[in-house]
């Protein structure tokens, strides 16, 4: 048997462009919406980012190191459809921080109570600790669809997947919903619902396209019935 191919490392330029860009570009996100640097919710937004991210990074860097080549970018093989919806589930994610910012911390069109923006950062950093947790024990954990076949995937079925098929999506639905919350916007929500809806939707044609491709993936299906929801959906 062949052995497995993992995707090839990142260049050292593009890793120091995403090292530099990623929190030059959260900066604008947040503050240029919002009409200058003072308005500290946004430093408290930003904070618990880099500091859950890091911890994320640190845990995932010990156990599943891989997956920092397999999350680098979009390979070969990843599914049209999956490209056409991550097209706008992407900039719908990314829209809900200028909105947030714009409306909280400029045009106060919301009044977000304090317990509920409280509520928005568990599910902000629920959502971050549960796409780590996936990622941990998940070595296929990649951006796009499709069938890893030179990577020799299989079905995963410890840690959170032993309560979901995909626990990566979850933690993303709590990402996308906690993040207006968190930034004191009822507004940001309307983005945050478009993503969460094609997010569903890529979770049927994904678990689909799984039944049909990879081996031992129906026998997995039998015995975890829940894609998102334990005991619901």
């Amino acid at each position: 048997m062949d052995q497995p191919l993992d995707p090839t490392a990142m260049s050292p330029t593009t890793a120091i462009i995403y090292a530099i860009g990623f929190p030059i570009t959260l900066l604008a996100l947040v503050f240029a919406p919002a009409g200058g640097l003072d308005w500290w919710p946004g430093w408290i937004f930003i904070a618990v980012l880099v500091v859950t991210f890091a911890l994320s990074v640190g845990v995932i860097a010990r156990i599943n190191p891989v997956i920092f080549r397999a999350r680098s970018r979009f390979q070969p093989g990843t599914k049209a459809w999956d490209k056409a919806l991550l097209a706008v589930i992407l900039p719908a994610m990314v829209a809900i921080i200028p909105l947030a910012t714009f409306d909280a911390g400029r045009m106060h069109w919301s009044t977000v109570p304090m317990p509920l923006i409280l509520l928005g950062y568990a599910a902000l950093v629920g959502g971050i600790a549960g796409t780590s947790w996936a990622q941990a024990v998940n070595p296929f954990f990649e951006p796009g669809v499709r069938i890893q076949s030179e990577r020799h995937q299989r079905v995963i079925d410890s840690g959170p997947y032993r309560l979901v098929r995909h626990p990566g999506y979850v933690a993303a639905l709590l990402i996308f919903w906690g993040m207006p919350f968190a930034l004191g916007s009822y507004w940001a929500a309307i983005p945050a619902t478009l993503a969460s809806t094609l997010l569903v939707l890529r979770t049927i044609w994904e678990d689909r396209l799984l039944r049909d491709g990879l081996p031992g993936y129906a026998d997995y299906a039998r015995r975890v019935q829940s894609r998102l929801l334990p005991g619901i959906w």
